[in-house]
């Protein structure tokens, strides 16, 4: 039977701020992408999310961004190579810490919005992100967009790799991203959303923004943490998942 990971982001809360639904969300995924505080995220709330996380045997992922907490991460930044392998080295080895307060580890990295995007195409940002977790841990398993050029190149680096899509988001007829500045590029029905990735599954196959089908080769799902029906979204996903004899797992393979 098909196998397949149930991911979401998740430790983004900040202070008295607080984004989504942690402990619900724990309850359904099977892999965590925990902020590392240069999007999003303080250290105790990081904390409190890597040993939950732990407690449901769910695997943690580091969730990397461009240094920018006003713009959640979202917005596209022109950073040096040097500068950026660092950056993701520095939250790499911050939530590493972490982890091992909370008696975890990490086991992959996916970079999040802005640096998520950028890398799926640009060949100068993707290196220095491969650079930094070569440095860090080869070990280490690169979470990227399904189809994208990024998964080609960090493999050909020595890298192991997960193609991802996403639960919530608009694809277009090329198997990219509908940008959230569009309308209709963040989806919000669970059933729907649920049904779309059932076929996904089954399939290999997406409805595109025009209706066409595009085919997407994924191992994980992600379900963005700070979506209003995120919790929901999620839930119904699993159900549906669950329904069809779909084996949920951790692409990571098994937890230690």
């Amino acid at each position: 039977m098909p196998t397949i990971d149930i991911n979401s982001d998740l430790g983004e809360s900040y202070g008295q701020w607080r984004m989504g639904d942690d402990a619900a969300m724990l309850e359904v995924v099977t892999s965590a992408n925990v902020a590392c505080g240069f999007h999003a995220g303080d250290p105790a709330g990081i904390l409190r999310t890597l040993k939950a996380a732990h407690r449901k045997n769910v695997a943690i992922g580091a969730h990397v961004s461009y240094p920018d907490k006003v713009g959640f991460g979202r917005r596209n930044m022109d950073v040096a190579s040097d500068e950026l392998t660092a950056d993701v080295i520095y939250q790499i080895g911050a939530l590493q810490g972490l982890a091992t307060a909370a008696g975890t580890h990490v086991r992959y990295v996916k970079p999040h919005g802005a640096l998520y995007n950028t890398i799926a195409h640009d060949r100068r940002q993707g290196l220095a992100v491969i650079e930094a977790i070569r440095a860090v841990d080869p070990g280490l398993i690169l979470v990227g967009l399904a189809g994208s050029s990024l998964l080609e190149l960090a493999r050909n680096e020595g890298l192991h790799c997960v193609a991802e899509a996403f639960a919530d988001r608009a694809y277009t007829p090329q198997g990219t991203l509908v940008s959230r500045r569009e309308p209709g590029a963040v989806l919000h029905d669970p059933k729907i959303v649920a049904r779309r990735m059932l076929r996904l599954v089954e399939d290999g196959m997406i409805e595109a923004i025009d209706g066409s089908l595009t085919h997407i080769n994924a191992d994980s799902i992600c379900v963005h943490g700070d979506s209003p029906a995120a919790v929901d979204m999620a839930r119904e996903l699993r159900r549906v998942f669950e329904l069809a004899n779909i084996t949920l797992a951790p692409f990571a393979g098994a937890l230690r």
